[in-house]
């Protein structure tokens, strides 16, 4: 059994019920560890992957590879999230992923998922509810991004990713630790360097949120 799946087992309970028999086909899985230094690749976008990764430490991005080589960044994972589990299902990831930061990754074989969804069909639904919450949260970023005013979109994300960091007990006296660059923000919220300046500049005279 493993420790480092255990937080596997954390995040789905925030949603869904498991039993024990769950919970032990879930830390049971084989795995390996990576670690990623801040910016490393974990999967190009055209990639075929044949694991599925579980943050473990640290944050994870999803991005598009714009043709001019810039990034737009689509959502950022904390430990717990499976950022890539849709590769499970399709042939050719039409996005990277990267670390932000250092970050750690458990990599599980997408032949041992499948093994533990058919002997565990509790354990696949749990996996699926978790994907259609992040389809939802993908769902929210869209309209951030194109409907609302610049100020409420960087306090939407920042809500966003304290709320879901604090319901993983990853926030210690209402503060969260996340190394995202003024760059990375911008490509996030498609801000200019300066319109994110000013954004922050914004939100901390209104008291809404300290940023350091």
């Amino acid at each position: 059994m493993s420790e480092v799946l255990s937080i596997l087992v954390r995040k789905l309970e925030e949603h869904s019920r498991l039993s024990a028999d769950d919970r032990n086909v879930i830390v049971s899985l084989s795995h390996s560890v990576r670690r990623l230094v801040s910016n490393e690749d974990l999967i190009r976008q055209g990639d075929d992957p044949s694991v599925s990764a579980l943050v473990t430490s640290g944050m994870v991005a999803r991005y598009h590879l714009l043709p001019n080589g810039k990034r737009q960044y689509l959502s950022f994972h904390l430990a717990g999230d499976m950022p890539d589990s849709q590769a499970l299902f399709i042939q050719e990831m039409d996005h990277a992923v990267c670390a932000i930061g250092p970050a750690s990754v458990a990599l599980i074989e997408h032949k041992d998922l499948l093994a533990a969804f058919k002997r565990r069909p509790s354990v696949s639904f749990a996996i699926w509810r978790e994907t259609l919450i992040d389809a939802a949260t993908f769902r929210e970023a869209i309209t951030n991004n194109s409907a609302r005013t610049r100020t409420a979109r960087m306090a939407h994300l920042f809500c966003e990713l304290y709320y879901r960091a604090n319901a993983s007990g990853l926030t210690a006296g209402g503060t969260l630790v996340a190394p995202v660059s003024l760059v990375q923000l911008g490509e996030r919220l498609a801000m200019s360097i300066a319109r994110v300046n000013r954004t922050l500049n914004e939100l901390r005279q209104s008291r809404a949120v300290n940023f350091h």
